[in-house]
This record gives structure tokens, C-alpha cells and sequence, in this order.
């Protein structure tokens, strides 16, 4: 086998755009031309696509180099997208001789990449889509050409092969409408209904955040407050924690990393059910060996961890369990009588199996420390509820919880601001509110206007990522 040299070229630049979808779409632009070029043996022009902070780092000679032993790899046949994290995507790329390589790419707001990088890459067999469905059964009244419009969107997505049902809620212009597609079951013929539980992942976090305004809101704690007070001694000696405030949990700037170093390497890890044997001591455990390379505050960095941890000091602080806390503070006032951690698994009608990234059916995530990060199952009805309540001036406890989840705390790489919790971001002078979920089964998006008193919640019983529809038919009604 051919040994290539690989090495890492990081050059940092901020991207400009309107939001992660574009900023992804500028990624994959970029990439398709390298892939040209690449299969042309087109050196030069790989190397003009550089940014110039990237040849002041790297001459053409040493580029050339590296592409020299990849084009003995044969042409590239297909590209996979395996993550995309704050400017930098990592694509999985095929070869024509069956190597594989996994390739690391950053692009600045003029469409010239200030990262390149290519590293080896685990054998992978390549995922074979399943065909597409020719019809599927729905529940959808089109009226408007925005009912068009949504419905349209919404069978682009339900009509691969790898989706079973979808159920979607949008309330515009005061009305409210579903969108239901699909079945419950593989050849059931029923759809699904406006109350019909599906895994919503990190939109849980949204709930977090609520209970943690809360706190502040009734003076209990301030934002600001430093969180080893409220941890054991033996944790909170931990000195990259020094600094760590309810705040920076909240919106992602605490330094603590996506998943917690020990998160796959605890005794009863089922990787099928991630997180249902990560308990406290775990999680305690993953915080007394943490170290940091950054202050708390000065970067962003999605943290599941750190919403986990979050769930556990707002239970340390209210003296009472997470979900009894959500009950009394948010599901009561609400009515939210099915949105739960803990589903009858046993009824079908309750909550749907899940389907993987192949299409295959894949158990529920059960959920013990970590609940706070993605725990929760809900339906469209009630997480409409939950949103349109983002509309009202604030008056009671949990209004004000609520608008103070959506006021500023932080500016992120991609051209996105944050509150607690929700991202925020801007089209055409107005503003709106989202957050996505997703799980080895599942993919979710809530999003509002606050200014238009527009809302969408899309469910899927699917890995299949609903993200772009969502953008599409959020950023529809904003038009609207």
C-alpha cells in the first residue's frame, strides 16, 4: 500500500454568512471544485483556491507534494459529509481503488479554503441509499400557496428511503395548521397525529435553560454565579472548572467539550443506548480529570456535557429531581401532559421506534444523568404550546423565564447569536429563535419569530436530519 503523507494545516479565518446551511453550501462548494481538480491532477489550481494565509504556511511545492501520492489513489467516486463543527466540514472521500481518506476543510467569506487536510480514515463500507417511495399517505390540507409551499418541502424529505413518518406543526398569521406524513409503522397505513411521541433530542436543552431562567428570574441564583459552589468538594477542587458560571454552561462558552472523555468507556456502554448507564458518579468523574485549554467564556462549543451537568446543578439547587422540576415549573402551567423522559415503550400509539442513518429500526435512547442534554419526548401539539407562550409579554414566573431565555449572551463563529440555549438568527431584519435535535432515531427543529408570531416544529421518527427543510420553511414564513 502506498504510504502518504499526511498532515493537518489549520489556519483560522471567521466566516461570514446568514447561518450554518450556508456556511456548510459554501463548505461543499469549494470541496466539489477540489474534487475537480484533483481528479484532473490539477495542481495549480488546487493551490489558487488557497487563502493567503494558507500559502503563507504551505508553498505550492509542498502542496503538490501530498496531491501527488493522493492521485495515486485513483479519481474520487463519491463524497460523504461525516461532520461539520463551528467553519471546519470533514468529509468521508472514496477512491476508485476502495481507499478511503477522511479530508478536513475550512473556507473563508471569499470561497478560499484557509484549512486542507487529509488523514486516514477507518474502512468504511459506503452507505447504499434505499430507494425513494413513489407515494406516500398524508393529512394535509393545501389551501394557500404556503400550504403548497410546505407541503412540497415536506415530501422531499418523506419520500426517501430512509424516513417513515414526519408530523409537522406551523402557526402563521394566527392560525394553526399540521402536516402529517407517513406511517407509524412499516405498512400499518396509519399516519401519524398531532399528539404521537417522537424522540426530540437537544431540543431538551431549550426546557434546560428554561428551568435555569427560572432560578434566576425568582433571584435563587445568578446567571453569573460560579458553579463549584454548588458542586462536591472533590469536584469542585478541579481547577479548570475555576471560573465556570451558570451562563457559560448555558450558552455553550464554558470550555467543556461535546461528549465527556469517559462518555463511551463506562461499565454497561451500549453504544445503541448511549447514555442510559452514564450516571452521576460517571459524569463526576469526567469533571474531576477535565482539563482545559481555554478560559470559560471565550470561545463557543456545542456542549452536551455541559447541559448534563447543568441538569444536575439545577437539581442540586431547586433540591428536588429534574423532571419533577420541569413538571411543577413548565409541563403544569402548560398543560403538557405527554411531553416526558420516560414513554410507555410498550405502546405503539405513544411513541414511534426509531430508524437509523440506513433506514433500520434503532431502539430509543434511555437517558439517567444526562436527561438535561436530550432526554425528553414530546409531539407537535405540545411543543407548539410550548412556543406560542414565547409570544406572550412576559407576566407569570414562566414567562419571564422564558424571555430571558432569549436574550443575548453570546456572538458564535457562524454568524449566529445565543441566549440560553437558543440560537439566534436574522433575515431581512428580523429575528428568530431555533433549536435542533437529533438522535441515532430521531431528528427534530423547533423555531419562532417572536416579531411575526410565526412558528414551525418538525419531528421525525428518522435520522434522516429534517435541518434543511426546516430552514427552508422557517425562513418561508419569515418571507411570508
Amino acid at each position: 500500500m502506498i504510504r502518504i503523507l499526511f498532515f493537518l494545516l489549520f489556519v483560522c479565518i471567521a466566516l461570514t454568512g446568514s447561518g450554518q446551511t450556508k456556511v456548510e453550501e459554501a463548505n461543499r462548494a469549494v470541496f466539489n471544485k477540489i474534487e475537480f481538480f484533483i481528479n484532473t491532477q490539477m495542481t495549480d489550481s488546487v493551490y489558487n483556491l488557497a487563502s493567503d494565509n494558507f500559502k503563507d504556511q504551505v508553498s505550492e511545492d509542498q502542496l503538490s507534494f501530498m496531491l501527488q501520492n493522493l492521485y495515486q489513489l485513483g479519481k474520487i467516486t463519491d463524497v460523504e459529509v461525516e461532520d461539520f463543527k463551528g467553519q471546519t466540514a470533514t468529509y468521508r472521500v472514496y477512491f476508485a481503488d476502495e481507499h478511503q481518506l477522511l479530508a478536513k476543510l475550512a473556507v473563508d467569506s471569499s470561497y478560499h479554503y484557509t484549512t486542507l487536510a487529509f488523514m486516514a480514515a477507518d474502512k468504511n463500507t459506503k452507505k447504499v441509499k434505499k430507494p425513494e417511495k413513489e407515494e406516500v399517505i398524508s393529512q394535509v390540507e393545501t389551501e394557500t400557496p404556503l400550504d403548497f409551499f410546505i407541503d412540497s418541502v415536506a415530501n422531499s424529505y418523506i419520500k426517501k428511503g430512509e424516513t417513515q413518518s414526519l408530523a409537522i406543526a406551523v402557526f402563521h398569521q394566527n392560525k394553526y395548521k399540521t402536516f402529517l406524513y407517513g406511517e407509524t409503522q412499516q405498512g400499518n397505513n396509519t399516519l401519524p397525529t398531532e399528539n404521537t411521541l417522537y424522540e426530540i433530542g437537544s431540543i431538551t436543552k431549550v426546557f434546560t435553560a428554561t428551568l435555569l431562567a427560572d432560578l434566576v428570574a425568582k433571584d435563587i441564583i445568578q446567571l453569573d454565579d460560579t458553579i463549584t459552589t454548588f458542586l462536591p468538594d472533590s469536584v469542585a477542587s478541579t481547577p479548570s472548572l475555576n471560573g465556570m458560571t451558570f451562563k457559560t454552561l448555558a450558552n455553550h462558552t464554558s470550555g467543556l467539550p461535546r461528549m465527556a472523555e469517559n462518555w463511551n468507556r463506562i461499565a454497561g456502554f451500549n453504544p445503541k443506548d448511549p447514555f442510559a448507564a452514564y450516571d452521576q458518579k460517571a459524569l463526576f468523574s469526567a469533571l474531576k480529570n477535565y482539563q482545559s485549554s481555554r478560559e470559560p467564556g471565550e470561545e463557543y462549543e456545542y456542549s452536551n456535557l455541559g447541559y448534563g451537568l447543568l441538569g444536575q446543578l439545577i437539581t442540586v439547587v431547586n433540591q428536588k429531581p429534574y423532571m419533577q422540576s420541569l413538571q411543577e415549573t413548565v409541563f403544569a402551567p402548560l398543560q403538557l401532559t405527554n411531553t416526558t423522559d420516560r414513554p410507555d415503550e410498550k405502546k405503539q400509539e405513544e411513541i414511534l421506534p426509531g430508524l437509523d442513518k440506513e433506514g433500520n429500526v434503532t431502539p430509543l435512547w434511555h437517558w439517567e444523568t444526562m436527561v438535561a442534554s436530550g432526554g425528553l419526548k414530546s409531539n407537535i401539539r405540545e411543543l407548539m404550546l410550548f412556543t406560542v407562550e414565547q409570544f406572550k409579554m412576559p407576566e407569570n414566573d414562566l414567562q419571564k423565564a422564558m424571555a430571558l431565555t432569549r436574550q443575548f449572551t453570546f456572538f458564535t463563529p457562524d454568524n449566529m447569536d445565543i441566549g440560553l440555549a437558543w440560537h439566534m438568527n436574522m433575515l431581512d431584519g428580523i429575528i428568530y429563535f431555533h433549536h435542533t435535535g437529533g438522535t441515532a432515531g430521531s431528528s427534530s427543529f423547533i423555531g419562532f419569530s417572536p416579531d411575526t408570531k410565526s412558528a414551525v416544529v418538525i419531528l421525525s421518527n428518522a435520522a434522516e436530519s429534517v435541518n434543511p427543510i426546516s430552514t427552508e420553511i422557517m425562513e418561508k414564513l419569515l418571507a411570508e
